[in-house]
């Protein structure tokens, strides 16, 4: 069971970027995928949710209406859209996704928004 993040990478303010969450070992159909951030001292916070069936979608208050979660359930991916990038979002970024009780995790990918 795993979960492997790719997209990320520097962008100017305003920009924007897109990035993928590949899942292996179980279906993103049949658990609810979740997109975190971690900046540099700082928590860990949630950016977005997809439930299993794709009908509940959350955003935190900070990204909603710039992100969008989404995903293409024969990749077996979710994607996570993000434009009018700011400063504030630069931030390591993670999937995550409960399975059967356990908490998986990516290996997280680099997101710097700067001029």
């Amino acid at each position: 069971v795993r979960l492997v993040e790719s997209g990320g990478g520097l962008v100017q303010p305003g920009g924007s970027l897109s990035l993928s969450c590949s899942a292996s070992g179980f279906t993103v159909s049949t658990y609810g995928v979740s997109w975190y951030r971690q900046a540099p001292g700082k928590e860990r916070e949630l950016v977005a949710s997809i439930s299993s069936s794709g009908a509940s979608i959350h955003y935190a208050d900070s990204v909603k209406g710039r992100f969008t979660i989404s995903r293409d359930i024969a990749k077996n991916t979710v994607y996570l859209q993000m434009n009018s990038l700011k400063p504030d979002d630069t931030a390591v970024y993670y999937c995550q996704s409960l399975w059967r009780g356990n908490d998986i995790w990516g290996q997280g990918t680099q997101v710097t928004v700067s001029s």
